[in-house]
């Protein structure tokens, strides 16, 4: 089945998840991150929304072309490392390091998560149509890939290919092969893989999370 990441509907985005056999699309509406119930995590780390918007960043402007540089996050359910991808997409990467070092990612929630695919997260809003005001571009080579572990950024099927603004998905799953060269890579995730795929068996049938995983703190770290 024909896989793409996200398409919009007059309440936010949509994403197609690609299934190999007889179902040829099923599309899930991304909604807003629930209660966490009797969860003591979920009762501590409640995810924040924010109405900010941000100046668009200049490339070049936080970290440079084959610059090295990574960001930790620290979430509600363990922490993992992303090294960003200077070389290869450094207008991506500056971008993600950018709002890292603007802390927009500090208490933002996992909006969507579907296991053995993506956790998606980054939006302001919580319910899957938010970003920082502008979005940046950076075209994906026609063999571009996704393997587990990948960092890249989430966007509407009106978009350009390559669009990015601060919502970005982690591939958890095999699945993420089969997904179309539409999305930036930001990087991928270095340290922490296990700590991610836990979070990926934390969705249920319609995507919403089982329970509330919160970014508590995500920390540029250059050279």
């Amino acid at each position: 089945m024909t896989t793409r990441l996200a398409r919009m509907s007059e309440r936010g985005k949509l994403v197609t998840i690609g299934v190999i056999g007889a179902i040829l699309a099923i599309i899930v509406v991304v909604v807003l991150v629930s209660g966490g119930g009797d969860d003591d995590a979920a009762q501590t780390a409640t995810p924040v929304t924010k109405d900010e918007k941000l100046p668009k960043p200049e490339p070049g402007s936080v970290v440079g072309q084959g610059e090295t540089a990574s960001v930790r996050m620290e979430t509600t359910e363990g922490d993992f490392t992303i090294t960003l991808d200077t070389g290869n997409w450094p207008i991506t990467a500056n971008n993600f390091a950018y709002l890292t070092e603007e802390g927009f990612f500090d208490g933002l929630g996992f909006h969507r998560i579907v296991p053995e695919f993506v956790i998606q997260g980054g939006d302001p809003t919580g319910s899957g149509t938010g970003g920082p005001g502008y979005s940046v571009v950076e075209t994906p080579p026609r063999d571009t890939k996704y393997p587990i572990g990948t960092v890249a950024m989430a966007k509407t099927a009106a978009e350009a290919p390559g669009t990015s603004g601060s919502q970005f998905f982690i591939v958890t799953g095999a699945q993420g092969s089969t997904l179309t060269p539409d999305y930036a890579i930001a990087g991928e995730v270095s340290e922490g893989l296990d700590i991610v795929t836990a979070i990926g068996e934390l969705g249920s049938a319609d995507q919403t999370p089982t329970k509330q995983v919160v970014i508590t703190k995500a920390t540029l770290e250059q050279g």
